[in-house]
């Protein structure tokens, strides 16, 4: 009989940008499990395009290292706060985290997000000071933030008794102290192989296995993801599952897949301890423990958070519609929100009353536009309306979802930035300033914030710095001020003129360049006062045989200003839309027909 593999199982966790995913690269590279002649591209698990391209973790992920004949896990988790449902879930099936802090930056709002979860659960984590070759580093000054903030967390002492490891992930260095001559990542894994002890022997145990993650292929179908935490999982193997509504059914495993390096390798048995990818269940869910058929023994429920946002999807009836995607239809849209729900357990998809539309509700703007980007990545076209925040009722009262907000700004921006928080609600909880820069800390309903953020860039010139995750429910914090300026929109469908546009310049911020194409009931730009005002974008010059020196001077525009889709979904009022295809993001009103607009606001008011 072969010996058990001892297993550990570790997450990474940290604020965006700390440098998660370039430590993971990191621990592949110096534990073998690239080949020599193997190409190997940076932050390799974010494998998503958007991924990579935000720089940012979506989706959790795993693989696996062996050290010193001991397996170790290693899950990477998202650090943005509406991915946070994934974070809770990926920690339940660990034995420690890596918690990743900026030597420079310090803990940021992300980071208290994610450390309370994981000392809820009771785990005692490992500090990894990231980046100590910064020229600003304070590396022991961010230490002693850190053990303010386990305080501040209600850690209890053995969680106080945290190993501290300094490092720099991109060089793959960890050492003891700062002035170590440690050149890889040696100190680290002997910390994490100290610090926690492999995964228990309860291979004869009745089967407990709690799926934490879903994923989806292709060719088999729905996959779950969770570690076996008792007994024997084999391949083939009829199984009992409980259900959230506490019922139990009955599946099959189909095929069961395990990590080795970053692949996933099918088995015909795991073992405890170990994390599994099994398919053969196809309505398989988050929360759900798989047991043997003659000894059922459910875990606790995993809490899958509620969605604080939502938006309508519409199908695209534009003028413009069809010119660069292929899927337009209701059906294709159903479709692929259905698939969607299969992996993104933090959204909510519901009918609309009306026409041809979905309610979207997911756990915040920065979910839902990176499910809207994907989708017109791949062909989709459609039509989104503003964010709604979600409310929800306790006991009769009305409570709302509000964000802790941190801001770094330089001094001479800091009153405008103040003072617009404080007519969103926000309530300032902390002010300090240091080489110039004033940092804020801020408690603002999500209501407050949509929209914020291209004022906060105007305001502090592009140089202030804005983070911010959700805290708790509150109780409704009444009015807040929307957008002040009304929008030019067209009243032709034709090209856009350049005599035209200078025209409308004086009165407006124009969205558009000359030539491009545009259709009635377009948004063309930003009225300098609060009414929308209809304009004709379309008009040329009319020509006389008379000429006059100076008057055909070519004519002179300020470049347009263009919006990112975060930004058009921001700006956009209740009665506007934002079109999403392939090639463009363009803004418009729900009614296009300026006669039928007039009646819908009426009706409205």
């Amino acid at each position: 009989m072969s010996k058990k593999q001892d297993i550990v199982n570790i997450a990474v966790i940290a604020h965006v940008d700390a440098g998660k995913s370039t430590l993971v690269d990191a621990f592949l590279n110096q534990s073998g499990v690239f080949r020599e002649n193997q190409e190997v591209v940076d932050c390799v698990m974010d494998s998503n395009d958007l991924e990579r391209e935000r720089g940012i973790t979506i989706y959790s992920k795993n693989c696996s290292i062996q050290y010193n004949g001991v397996k170790i896990n290693i899950v990477d988790t998202p650090g943005h706060s509406d991915f946070s449902s994934e974070v809770e879930r990926v920690i339940k099936t660990v034995d420690t985290v890596i918690l990743l802090v900026d030597s420079s930056e310090g803990p940021m709002p992300q980071t208290r997000f994610v450390l309370q979860k994981s000392l809820e659960l009771g785990i005692r984590p490992i500090l990894f000071i990231n980046k100590i070759d910064k020229k600003d580093q304070r590396a022991e000054e961010v230490v002693d933030m850190v053990f303010d903030l386990f305080v501040d967390l209600n850690a209890n002492d053995e969680q106080l008794e945290f190993p501290i490891i300094y490092g720099i992930a991109k060089d793959g260095i960890a050492k003891r102290e700062l002035d170590d001559d440690s050149t890889d990542l040696s100190p680290l894994f002997e910390t994490i192989l100290d610090h926690v002890d492999v995964y228990p022997d309860y291979d004869n145990e009745s089967l407990q296995m709690q799926v934490s993650a879903l994923g989806y292929d292709d060719y088999i179908g729905r996959l779950g993801i969770g570690r076996i935490y008792k007994g024997t999982l084999k391949e083939g193997e009829t199984v009992a599952i409980t259900k959230r509504d506490g019922s139990v059914g009955k599946g099959k495993v189909a095929k069961m897949f395990v990590y080795e390096g970053l692949n996933q390798v099918a088995k015909k048995e795991a073992k405890s301890g170990d994390i599994v990818v099994i398919s053969g269940i196809s309505d398989i869910s988050i929360g759900e423990t798989l047991c043997n058929e003659d000894n059922i023994l459910p875990m606790p429920m995993i809490n899958i958070e509620e969605p604080t946002l939502s938006m309508n999807f519409y199908v695209n009836d534009s003028p413009f519609v069809g010119q660069s995607g292929k899927f337009l239809t209701t059906r294709h849209l159903k479709d692929r929100l259905e698939k969607e729900l299969e992996v993104n357990v933090g959204l909510k998809v519901d009918s609309l009353d009306t026409t041809d539309g979905y309610k979207v509700s997911g756990r915040g703007e920065l979910h839902l536009s990176i499910l809207i980007e994907s989708m017109r990545r791949e062909g989709y076209e459609l039509a989104v309306s503003k964010p709604e925040v979600l409310m929800h009722k306790e006991d009769g009262v009305l409570l709302e979802p509000v964000e802790r907000v941190i801001l770094n700004v330089p001094d001479e921006y800091s009153g405008p930035v103040i003072s617009k928080l404080n007519l969103r609600k926000g309530l300032m909880e902390g002010m300090s300033s240091e080489n110039n820069y004033t940092k804020l800390e801020y408690i603002v309903p999500t209501r407050g914030l949509i929209g914020y953020r291209s004022e906060f860039i105007n305001d502090t010139r592009g140089e202030g710095t804005i983070v911010r995750s959700f805290e708790r429910f509150e109780e409704y914090k009444g009015e807040i001020p929307q957008r002040l300026n009304g929008v030019l929109i067209s009243q032709a469908k034709g090209v856009a003129m350049a005599y035209s546009l200078f025209n409308l310049s004086d009165r407006a911020t124009m969205f558009i360049n000359p030539t491009t194409e545009v259709y009635e009931g377009m948004i063309i730009g930003m009225n300098s006062r609060k009414e929308d005002m209809t304009v004709n974008p379309c008009k040329n010059k009319k020509l006389t045989n008379t000429r006059s020196s100076g008057s055909d001077d070519a004519v002179k525009l300020s470049p347009p200003r263009t919006f990112t889709l975060e930004e058009a979904l921001e700006f956009i009022a209740d009665d506007e839309l934002v079109e999403i295809t392939p090639d463009a993001i363009r803004l418009r009103k729900k009614v296009l027909n300026e006669n039928d607009r007039v009646k819908y606001n009426k009706n409205r008011k």
